[in-house]
């Protein structure tokens, strides 16, 4: 292989799907720049969800789809290599998990340290390509406008628009995606996107879109956390916190919401001046993207009830089942929205 300028160079993105002028950074960084390209994939460890249906541990990865289309450019060379890199509320610890997801490759794999960022800085959701003075940036023109959303638009419905998609991403992701075009797979995610965009059409004709208040329960006992399985869309089947909307009519607090949603998800016994003693801390979540069915700022309450025998639980109202887990089993892919990344805050 030809010396080029950097060691290594880090591509960093969600790339829902991989598409078109994905590939032609990642060409041009391969054929101008480096050797030796890593991908560093955000949003992993994720469910399949419309907005993240592929990922790092879903049906169909990203990093399959990646492989996929350069493997037809460059064959299965050792060019190219894959990190992962989860959600996070706090911009300066992500910051930190990419830094030490590509010093480990540097360590492990790169035998130099000249290493660049490249990326194309499309809109505000670029910011982060100034995060990283310490790496050259090469900042590639757009050279296509494309969008991953528009094509998950015109994927993930009954009959996708095949003939679109076929020119708008590279030949192996298109194989990849025609395939599946109707598995249970694809079928449970537009059936997901249905659900938002029926419920979203409740309120589209209001001057401003609402802004919904939740209320969660992160409830902590001799290393177990109190769990729900959800019943419907979205999330359906996903593991969850037990919570809810603030009743405005009848919820006379934040915390009379918490401790009703508890009660009427997983069947709680325990008395509620215990459970209102039993409170340790509180936070407000509200990213703005922490919600598909729009903007929902939820107060979790993290409760912590003394060490001994688990109270019996049941599901009910939205859950279809009610349990402790111990928290050494928790897996952010089977968690629904950012429950993972509350749990973890209060942890």
């Amino acid at each position: 292989m030809t010396e080029k300028k950097y060691d290594l160079v880090v591509f960093i993105g969600r790339f829902q799907p991989f598409h078109n002028a994905h590939e032609e950074i990642a060409i041009e960084a391969l054929e101008k720049y480096t050797n030796d390209l890593l991908f560093v994939i955000g949003s992993a460890n994720q469910p399949s969800t419309y907005k993240n249906p592929f990922g790092s541990t879903n049906e169909i990865k990203v990093s399959d789809l990646i492989s996929a289309a350069l493997q037809k450019e460059f064959g299965k060379e050792r060019l190219y290599h894959f990190e992962y890199v989860n959600d996070i509320y706090d911009d300066v610890e992500w910051c930190l998990n990419v830094q030490q997801k590509v010093n480990a490759y540097i360590n492990n794999w790169c035998a130099g340290k000249n290493i660049a960022l490249i990326g194309c800085n499309k809109d505000e959701s670029s910011y982060y390509l100034k995060m990283f003075p310490q790496w050259d940036l090469i900042e590639i023109e757009r050279k296509q406008n494309l969008s991953a959303t528009h094509i998950r638009e015109l994927y993930f419905i009954e009959e996708p628009n095949m003939e679109f998609i076929r020119g708008v991403v590279p030949e192996g992701v298109f194989d990849i995606l025609d395939r599946n075009k109707h598995s249970e797979w694809h079928n449970h995610i537009v059936n997901e996107r249905r659900f938002i965009e029926k419920y979203k059409s409740q309120y589209a004709s209001l001057l401003y879109p609402p802004t919904f208040v939740t209320v969660d329960s992160v409830v902590f006992q001799s290393g177990h956390v109190l769990l729900i399985r959800r019943n419907a869309y979205p999330g359906k089947g996903l593991m969850a916190l037990p919570g809810g909307f603030l009743d405005a009519q009848s919820d006379k607090s934040l915390e009379d919401a918490m401790i009703r949603e508890l009660r009427e998800e997983t069947g709680l016994k325990v008395p509620s001046p215990v459970l209102r003693g039993s409170i340790k801390n509180t936070r407000v979540f509200d990213a703005i993207t922490r919600s598909s069915r729009g903007r929902t700022i939820t107060h979790a309450y993290n409760i912590v009830l003394p060490d001994g025998e688990l109270p019996r639980v049941k599901g009910g109202s939205d859950a279809d089942k009610a349990f402790w887990l111990p928290l050494s089993e928790l897996d952010s892919s089977q968690f629904f929205e950012d429950h993972y990344q509350i749990i973890n805050y209060f942890i």
